[in-house]
C-alpha cells in the first residue's frame, strides 16, 4: 500500500473478520479542513497518529501548528531509524515503500527558551480572551472593556502587561469622569484586575505579551520543494500555566480566522491546527467562550484552515463542538468507572457503524497503536468506522537532543525575527509623560502664586529684632509644610496613574533631595 500524496493521506490498513489487514485507511485532502478529532487513553498511541497526520499534510504542502505537551513530537525534526517493530508493521500493512526521511520544522516557544518567542499585544488578546486568562468576574470584566475602549477613543496602544497595568491605575484615579461615560468603575475591580495582572505576571505571561508580534504568514510557510513547514509550540513548560496554554492556541485560532480570506472548499487545507489536550479548552469555561469556539470551528473551514483537537477522552469536547468534527480516529479507552462506561459509549455512537464488529467493544479491546478510524468519504460523508493499524511514521520517534534543537532554530527562517522584543510608545508612556507635565505645571504654578523664580532664602534681609525666633521657625515650618504638600501631591499623582517602578524610583529620587536640601 502506498500513500497516493496527492490527494489524501494513508493513515494505515483497516484489519478484517480474519484478522488480515487488507484495505488502505485514507483521509482525503480535500476534506483536511472538515476538522477532526483523536482520542484514546494514555499510551494508546495519540502522539504517533498526531506524528503521522502532521507528516501527511507537510508531504501534501499543507503548513501544521502543533502543541509538543511531553516533548516528544519534536523528532519529526530528523529522519526515523529502521527498528525491527516498526519494520514489522510497515510489513503487516503491506506499506511500500517504508522511508525515512525527516520534515521542515519551526520551533516555537512562549518562553523564548525552546523555540523562537511567540508574542502577541494585549489589543490583539481583546478583553473576552484576558478575562478568561484570568478568570474575571462579570463586573471585573466590565472595567477591561472599558480599559479597552478608553485606549482606543484616547489613542493609547495596549501593547504589554505594564501598558494595561497603567491605563487601569489612571482610570482608578479618574472613575468618576469615566463613570459618567462609559458606567461605574470600582476601584475594587479594578484592583481585583491588577492582582490577577500580577498572577500572570510572576507565571510568565510578560514574555507572551508585548512586540513583535507574531504574524500569521510566519506559520504558513512551506519549502522550495512544496512541503508545508511543521510548527511545533513547545509546551511542557506551557502545561504548567494551563489557562495560558488554552487562551493562547484559542487567540491563534481566532486570528486565523479574523485575517485569512474566504476560499470555501479548497482541493487542499491552507493550514492544520492540532489542539493537543483539547479538555483545557472547555474546563469551567464560561457560555460565551464556548460559544465562540463553537463560532470559529464552524466558520473557519471556509478560510481552509483545519482544527484537529486532541484529548483523552471525546466527553471532554462540547457536543455542538463534537458535532463539527468529520475526521475521526478513536484509540483505546477504558470501562471501568460509569463514566468511563459514558465516554466509550459517546465514542462508540459518533461512528457510522460497522456491522462486522460491536464498536462498544471493539474500543476496549484496540492495542497499542491501533484506532477505530472514520474519515469523509465522496461528498462528505462518513465512511463507515474500520478498526485500524496506524502506520509508522517516516521520521524520528522520541525527542531531539539539545544540540539538534539549537541547531534548527539557528537554521530556521524566522531566525532573528522575533528574538528580540521591542518596547515602543504605547499606553504607559504616554500617561508617564501626562503624569510628568501634570507634576511640572503645578510646581510652575506653585511658584508663581509664590512669587518665587527661583530658590530664595525665607525672610532674606529681615534682622532678628523684627521677628522672634519662635516665629521664624513657624513660618519656616509653614512653608517648608507647603512646598512639600505640593511636590508630594505631584508625586502621589504619578504613583497613581502610572503605579510602576519607574514612578516610585522617581519619587524617591525628589523625596531624597528635599531631605539633604533640609
Amino acid at each position: 500500500m502506498e500513500n497516493t500524496g496527492d490527494s489524501s493521506i494513508f493513515l494505515g490498513a483497516s484489519r478484517k473478520p480474519d484478522d488480515s489487514y487488507q484495505k488502505a485507511e485514507e483521509l482525503l485532502l480535500k476534506y483536511g479542513n472538515r476538522h477532526g478529532l483523536v482520542t484514546g487513553a494514555t499510551g494508546t498511541g495519540k502522539t504517533v497518529t498526531l506524528q503521522i497526520l502532521a507528516e501527511g499534510f507537510s508531504s501534501a504542502g499543507v503548513p501544521v501548528f502543533c502543541a509538543d505537551i511531553k516533548g516528544d513530537l519534536s523528532g519529526i525534526a530528523m529522519a526515523g531509524e529502521a527498528k525491527d517493530f516498526l519494520l514489522k508493521r510497515a510489513e503487516t500493512i503491506r506499506l511500500e515503500p517504508y522511508e525515512f526521511k525527516k520534515f521542515p520544522v519551526v520551533f516555537w516557544d512562549l518562553f523564548g527558551e525552546q523555540g523562537h518567542p511567540i508574542r502577541a499585544t494585549v489589543s490583539e488578546m481583546g478583553p473576552l480572551l484576558l478575562s478568561r486568562l484570568m478568570n474575571l468576574s462579570e463586573a471585573q470584566e466590565g472595567v477591561l472593556n472599558i480599559a479597552f475602549r478608553v485606549s482606543d477613543e484616547e489613542g493609547m496602544l495596549l501593547l504589554d502587561l505594564k501598558d494595561l497595568q497603567a491605563l487601569l491605575a489612571n482610570m482608578a484615579e479618574r472613575a468618576d469622569e469615566l463613570g459618567a461615560r462609559y458606567g461605574n468603575i470600582n476601584k475594587q475591580s479594578v484592583g481585583a484586575i491588577q492582582r490577577s495582572l500580577l498572577v500572570l505576571e510572576q507565571q510568565g505571561a510578560k514574555h507572551f505579551f508585548g512586540e513583535p508580534a507574531l504574524k500569521i504568514a510566519d506559520i504558513m510557510r512551506t519549502t522550495t520543494d512544496g512541503r508545508g513547514a511543521i510548527n511545533v509550540l513547545a509546551a511542557d513548560k506551557l502545561m504548567m500555566n494551563p489557562r495560558l496554554y488554552a487562551t493562547f492556541l484559542l487567540w491563534l485560532l481566532s486570528e486565523l480566522f479574523e485575517e485569512l480570506p474566504e476560499v470555501g472548499d479548497p482541493e487542499k487545507p491552507k493550514l492544520v491546527f492540532f489542539f493537543d489536550e483539547a479538555h483545557l479548552l472547555f474546563d469551567e469555561a464560561p457560555k460565551v467562550l464556548v460559544e465562540r469556539v463553537e463560532q470559529v470551528v464552524r466558520l473557519i473551514r471556509s478560510k481552509g484552515v483545519g482544527v484537529y483537537f486532541v484529548t483523552q477522552n471525546p466527553l471532554d469536547v462540547p457536543e455542538t463542538v463534537l458535532a463539527q468534527l468529520g475526521n475521526r480516529i478513536q484509540h483505546a479507552l477504558r470501562a471501568y468507572t460509569p463514566r468511563e462506561q459514558k465516554a466509550v459509549k459517546t465514542a462508540a455512537d459518533t461512528f457510522r457503524p460497522n456491522p462486522e464488529f460491536d464498536c462498544f467493544e471493539a474500543i476496549t479491546k484496540l492495542g497499542t497503536g491501533e484506532a477505530l478510524v472514520s474519515t469523509l468519504e465522496e461528498k462528505g460523508i462518513p465512511s463507515m468506522v474500520q478498526r485500524t493499524l496506524i502506520r509508522p511514521p517516516s521520521s524520528r520517534l522520541g525527542p531531539l537532543t539539545e544540540a539538534e534543537r539549537k541547531q534548527i532554530i539557528a537554521e530556521s527562517p524566522v531566525a532573528g525575527q522575533y528574538d528580540e522584543e521591542v518596547d515602543r510608545e504605547s499606553a504607559f508612556e504616554i500617561l508617564q509623560k501626562r503624569a510628568k507635565d501634570a507634576m511640572q505645571a503645578e510646581e510652575q504654578a506653585q511658584e508663581e502664586g509664590d512669587g518665587r523664580t527661583g530658590w530664595t532664602l525665607p525672610d532674606f534681609g529681615l534682622g532678628d529684632d523684627n521677628r522672634s525666633s519662635s516665629s521664624r521657625r513657624s513660618g519656616s515650618t509653614r512653608r517648608n509644610s507647603n512646598r512639600q504638600t505640593v511636590v508630594e501631591a505631584a508625586m502621589k499623582s504619578v504613583v497613581r496613574s502610572v503605579g510602576t517602578s519607574l514612578g516610585r524610583a522617581l519619587v524617591r529620587g525628589i523625596l531624597g533631595g528635599l531631605k539633604k536640601g533640609r
